[in-house]
């Protein structure tokens, strides 16, 4: 699952080097908190996704990583099976629209959000948790 950290300035989605291989990036994704415009909770991220990978890996119901690409915009995308996830719909940013994200942290990411932060990026579990 992808850690979520968040700053004063933005929120970053840290990869693994598993999820930057099959996601085919080279650096994590970072989103200016002015761009977020909102954020959902979902048990069942499968039914967010929209378009085909570009470039990306889809094994249906197993795992969806990368760029999608649809009508509506390029999504980022990092889904493991049927694991809690959080959906962040994006406005203005440069890169992507939506971020589809498995991660069992989606209410702490809610909850820091409506917190002022630090400057320096922590997970979103510590800033909830301290």
């Amino acid at each position: 699952m992808v850690t979520l950290l968040l700053d004063s300035t933005q929120l970053e989605v840290a990869l693994s080097a598993t999820e930057r291989a099959m996601s085919f990036r080279r650096r994590n994704v970072t989103v200016a908190r002015e761009h977020i415009v909102k954020v959902q909770l979902t048990d069942d991220a499968w039914n967010w996704l929209r378009g085909v990978p570009r470039p990306g890996v889809l094994v249906p119901g197993v795992v969806a990583m990368g760029s999608w690409e649809s009508a509506g915009g390029p999504d980022f995308v990092v889904v493991r099976r049927r694991r809690p996830s959080v959906v962040v719909d994006l406005e203005g940013a440069p890169e992507f629209h939506r971020l589809v994200l498995s991660t069992r942290h989606g209410l702490a990411l809610v909850q820091a959000l409506r917190l002022d932060v630090r400057d320096e990026p922590v997970d979103v579990v510590d800033i909830v948790g301290g």
